[in-house]
């Protein structure tokens, strides 16, 4: 594997993040890069734009991970792993949520996490009342 430098994003570098967590098929909330940045400015990392990760601490004793994306052309060769392992680094200490893809979760249980329960997402169109 050719080493690559860890860091935290920019202030920029979150949106594209953002933006490439919804070209992922992800649905990333319309605010997200704008409210987890200053939450952890550390929290969020790259590895020269091939890979990404958000390892937020909200206080010390939660973190939430996230935007954990490796670039196609870049999976299988380790990059991935170097920058989870250093995210997780990130929040030692602390019980750490993850809002995973069914398709990593066998991923994700060999890093120790164990699942808790399944998000559903919905969208439509708010009118601006609630029925009666």
């Amino acid at each position: 594997m050719q080493r690559y430098d860890i860091r935290p994003f920019t202030e920029a570098e979150v949106q594209h993040a953002v933006d490439w967590a919804g070209r992922e098929g992800w649905n990333p909330g319309v605010h997200d890069a704008e409210c987890f940045r200053p939450t952890d400015p550390d929290g969020f990392l790259d590895g020269e734009m091939i890979s990404s990760v958000s390892a937020v601490n909200y206080d010390d004793s939660f973190s939430f991970l996230g935007f954990y994306i490796v670039k196609p052309e870049f999976r299988h060769h380790g990059h991935g792993l170097e920058i989870a392992q250093h995210a997780l680094s990130h929040c030692t200490g602390r019980n750490m949520g993850l809002d995973g893809v069914v398709e990593q979760q066998e991923n994700y249980r060999k890093t120790g996490f164990s699942f808790a329960y399944t998000t559903i997402v919905s969208q439509g169109q708010n009118s601006g009342f609630w029925p009666s």
